[in-house]
């Protein structure tokens, strides 16, 4: 098993257990090869929620950039739904789950 397979895995548990959602894993593949080489990196691989700099970085850079969003306030209430759904006491959130439920929240499947 390769590391990107444990690590995508993993995510599949960390969505199950902390979410209660049952991850689409053709999706959560793609999600996850789609965050490249951040995935290996103890602080890249995590989002944290409550550092606003980060939280606009997300915005900017998937939401904006990657699932072709336009900026609002929308964006804003689905990142801090997400946020919500994974727990805000749960200190490390994924870049990858966090990734997926927001296509998810937001439909873009389809961009994969």
């Amino acid at each position: 098993m390769s590391k990107r397979d444990e690590l995508i895995a993993k995510y599949a548990a960390d969505l199950k257990d902390k979410c209660g959602v049952n991850a689409d894993m053709d999706l959560l593949t793609k999600v996850t090869i789609g965050c490249g080489p951040a995935i290996y990196n103890a602080d890249a691989s995590t989002v944290s929620g409550s550092d606003e700099s980060e939280l606009a970085t997300v915005k900017n850079n998937f939401l904006i950039k990657k699932l072709g969003l336009k900026d609002g306030a929308d964006l804003d209430k689905g990142i801090q739904a997400v946020m919500d759904k994974y727990g805000q006491s749960n200190r490390n959130k994924y870049r990858a789950v966090v990734y997926y439920l927001l296509t998810k929240h937001f439909g873009k499947e389809s961009v994969y």
